[in-house]
C-alpha cells in the first residue's frame, strides 16, 4: 500500500483549515508577505497541533495586493529582510505552543522563479543557512534550487503538485489558463501511481516528466478538494 505524504498551503482566507487538516502530513502556513497576519497564524497553527500535523513557513515576496503570484521590484536586501521577518513571525507564535518549525515552503511567484532563476535560488538558500539551518526547504522537484541546495548541504523535501497541471519543461501551468488546475480525481490518482511507481509525471500535453517526490501539495482553493481526499483516503485505505 502506498503510504502518500500530503501538505497544503493554509491561513490563506480559504477558510479550510478544520476539514483538509486531517488529510494532511504538514502544512505551509501563510506568515504575512502575500496574505496571513498574527491571528490566522494562531488560528491555522492550533489546528495542525491538535492534528499532529508538521508546521513550516510560507514566505512571499511583500505583495499582498498581488497575493505573492507576480514579482515585484525589490532589491535582495530587502527581500531577505521580508523573507527573515515573515518566517519569524511564525516562528514566534510556534514558540508559544512550544513547537519547533519544520520547514519553510516559498509561496507563488517567489517558489516558480526560484525553480530556474540561480540568484534568486541562492538568496533563498542562503537565508536557509544563515538562519534556519535545522529545518528543511521544500522545493520543486527537478528544480535549479533542488540542485543548488543539496550542493549547499541543505536539507530539502522534492515536492510534485497533485492539483496544478505541467508544462513540459516541468514549470507549472499559469494560472492564467483555463488547465491550471486539474479538476477531477482520476489525474490525481494516476500521478500518485505514475511518480511512486514508475518515477514521472504527465504533463498536460502527454509528455513524461521524471520525477521523484517526498511530499505531494494540494491546494484548499482547489475545486472539490476534500470529495477528492475522501476517495484518495478509501483508495489508500487511509494511507495518506
Amino acid at each position: 500500500m502506498i503510504n502518500v505524504n500530503l501538505n497544503a498551503d493554509l491561513g490563506e482566507g480559504t477558510n479550510i483549515e478544520k476539514v483538509i487538516m486531517p488529510f494532511l502530513s504538514s502544512c505551509s502556513i501563510a506568515c504575512g508577505g502575500h496574505t496571513g497576519n498574527t491571528n490566522t497564524m494562531s488560528e491555522a497553527i492550533q489546528i495542525a497541533v491538535e492534528s499532529n500535523v508538521k508546521i513550516g513557513a510560507h514566505p512571499s515576496y511583500p505583495d499582498k495586493d498581488g497575493f505573492g503570484r507576480i514579482p515585484i521590484n525589490i532589491s535582495n536586501k530587502d527581500l531577505t529582510k521580508s523573507l527573515i521577518s515573515q518566517i519569524n513571525s511564525l516562528k514566534q507564535i510556534l514558540n508559544d505552543f512550544q513547537i519547533n518549525l519544520d520547514h519553510i515552503k516559498p509561496h507563488g511567484a517567489l517558489y516558480n522563479l526560484s525553480a530556474k532563476n540561480y540568484d534568486l535560488a541562492m538568496l533563498l538558500i542562503e537565508v536557509i543557512i544563515q538562519n534556519y539551518d535545522d529545518v528543511f526547504l521544500y522545493v520543486p522537484s527537478g528544480s535549479l534550487i533542488e540542485k543548488l541546495a543539496l550542493e549547499n548541504s541543505v536539507k530539502i523535501k522534492k515536492e510534485v503538485f497533485l492539483d496544478r497541471n505541467y508544462n513540459s519543461d516541468n514549470s507549472l501551468v499559469s494560472r492564467n489558463n483555463d488547465n491550471a488546475i486539474i479538476k477531477s480525481s482520476k489525474p490525481m490518482f494516476d500521478r500518485i501511481e505514475n511518480i511512486t511507481k514508475n518515477g514521472f509525471l504527465l504533463s498536460h500535453d502527454g509528455k513524461k516528466i521524471h520525477l521523484k517526490a517526498d511530499t505531494f501539495c494540494i491546494h484548499g482553493d482547489s475545486p472539490n478538494i476534500v470529495d477528492y481526499l475522501n476517495e484518495l483516503n478509501d483508495t489508500y485505505d487511509g494511507k495518506i
